[in-house]
């Protein structure tokens, strides 16, 4: 089972249109008391000035933020998966590190970069 919930773009956007799925994902971490993960940059493309669901998920949140080891390990796992969306491969390499499952609307990408990462634990994908 996974420790902890990470949450990518297609997750917040999801939340700010009350995804019946994302509502389940989120209360089930709640009941858990399992940390929620959001990436620095995740918070940056979803954000758009007036995101009141947002407001509301962010202080039960940690942001997470990029750091030049995460930096190599992100350019490490783009090139092992041929992929090029850095903030994808930004939560999964935060996701595999934390043990935290990883909230998504794109388990197709987000999939190809779980199953390119060379090590740690392969971060289960929940689809929004």
């Amino acid at each position: 089972m996974a420790r902890g919930l990470t949450l990518d773009t297609g997750a917040l956007i999801a939340a700010e249109r009350r995804s019946e799925i994302f509502r389940a994902a989120w209360y089930e971490a709640v009941r858990r008391r399992a940390p929620v993960t959001i990436p620095a940059p995740v918070l940056a493309q979803a954000w758009r000035g007036r995101n009141p669901m947002i407001d509301r998920l962010l202080p039960a949140c940690a942001v997470q933020p990029v750091l030049e080891e995460d930096a190599r390990s992100i350019g490490r796992l783009l090139a092992e998966s041929g992929t090029r969306d850095v903030i994808d491969a930004m939560v999964v390499i935060g996701a595999s590190a934390r043990n935290d499952a990883i909230l998504t609307s794109d388990p197709d990408d987000i999939g190809r970069l779980v199953r390119a990462l060379r090590s740690g634990p392969r971060p289960p994908i929940i689809r929004t």
